[in-house]
């Protein structure tokens, strides 16, 4: 059976099942163990499956990212949590980078009340947020303005970020899984890989309503993160397939 015709069933079966296993893929197809995880990995970087732990289920595509409006009425409960721990770990006198985003943006109102903090950002709700309420030092980056989601994005934004020496990224996510970040919107995957560059730290938050899902622009590979902060819906075997990586995962509640 020709590579072709062995995706063509590798799809069906995920199709028809949701969830599917290495052993029963193997068995199945009559091929050996590591052929199956080549081809798995090349249905999945054509964005057409994911793997999870122990086998591969249908990737659940994002074709666009949802507006600020829409993402203030999703999750808040979680983003709160994540934000609050976050908070909480944030050294005196630090400079930071808020990334565009609802969950960056409930980091920025736990640190209202701080007055040491450095904080850059692409986002003009986070920057606004700031300047009204706290007496924290603010940057925005300037860029091209995505109106949808209140930001800046593009070379301008990431030509500003070049020049500065951040103590820690709090970098968002429109989905993310066990390869890495992705995103349907190519201008920002500048900004986001030009921060990380920058960055002593780097922290990935996220509820986990975006995990396991893909878009059509990777934007960093989860390697890139020293922590992973989500909230405690996370599942049992996505915190499997996490807790064997580098990174630290906190689950925030």
């Amino acid at each position: 059976m020709i590579p072709v015709e062995r995706h063509q069933q590798i799809l069906a079966l995920v199709a028809e099942r949701g969830v599917v296993s290495f052993a029963e893929l193997t068995e199945r197809l009559g091929v050996s163990h590591m052929t199956i995880r080549r081809d798995v990995q090349k249905l999945e970087e054509q964005g057409a499956l994911l793997s999870v732990s122990g086998g591969v289920c249908a990737a659940d595509r994002l074709a666009a990212e949802p507006s600020h409006l829409t993402k203030t009425t999703l999750y808040n409960a979680e983003k709160s949590a994540i934000g609050r721990y976050a908070a909480r770990h944030i050294p005196r006198n630090s400079c930071i980078y808020l990334d565009a985003g609802t969950t960056t943006l409930a980091l920025a109102r736990e640190l209202v009340e701080r007055n040491d903090l450095l904080v850059v950002t692409n986002d003009f709700m986070v920057a606004n947020l700031l300047m009204e309420a706290s007496e924290c030092r603010v940057i925005h980056t300037g860029g091209t303005v995505c109106r949808e989601n209140r930001s800046c994005v593009g070379e301008g934004a990431a030509r500003s970020l070049r020049h500065l020496a951040i103590d820690i990224a709090f970098i968002s996510a429109s989905c993310w899984g066990p390869r890495g970040l992705f995103t349907p919107d190519e201008d920002k995957v500048t900004v986001k890989q030009t921060v990380s560059e920058v960055s002593s730290k780097r922290v990935l938050l996220s509820d986990s309503s975006k995990y396991n899902k893909i878009a059509t622009f990777m934007a960093l590979p989860l390697t890139t993160f020293d922590s992973i902060v989500t909230d405690a819906q996370l599942s049992n075997a996505a915190r499997s397939a996490l807790g064997a990586g580098p990174w630290e995962l906190v689950l925030a509640q």
